[in-house]
């Protein structure tokens, strides 16, 4: 039987994560749920590692909202803050979550010195876009 009520499921166990996604220095990506993955049509998800004292390159994603669960660490989330044109800083511990419109200019830091940070991304596109920028 299929139909939109009777389709599989899948399950991506943590192997089953793929590196094979758009990436930015300083941190690395694993998508687990996508276009690419699982057929997904308007939704990505996955994950992103960023090493002890280690700081990604400025990155925006699009058109796509991207929301971040903090799993493990403590990332700091930098922007541009609108009002006064300053760097702000997020900083975030695990149980946190945060949003990122479409279009605003980041990175992650991991000021912690001895361990990675660990996040859970999701997107509202199908595939991970990722437009690395010079600056904020």
């Amino acid at each position: 039987m299929t139909d939109d009520f009777h389709q599989r499921l899948h399950h991506i166990a943590p192997l089953g994560l793929s590196g094979d996604t758009a990436q930015t220095t300083g941190m690395r990506r694993v998508e687990a749920i996508s276009g690419k993955t699982v057929g997904s049509k308007d939704l990505w998800m996955g994950e992103t590692h960023v090493a002890a004292s280690t700081a990604s390159d400025n990155h925006h994603h699009g058109e796509s909202e991207t929301a971040i669960y903090v799993v493990r660490g403590n990332p700091v989330f930098v922007f541009l803050d609108p009002d006064t044109a300053t760097e702000r800083r997020l900083e975030t511990k695990p149980g946190d979550y945060v949003f990122v419109p479409p279009w605003v200019p980041h990175r992650e830091e991991n000021p912690d010195p001895e361990n990675e940070a660990v996040v859970v991304i999701a997107r509202t596109t199908q595939e991970a876009i990722v437009v690395n920028l010079p600056s904020l």
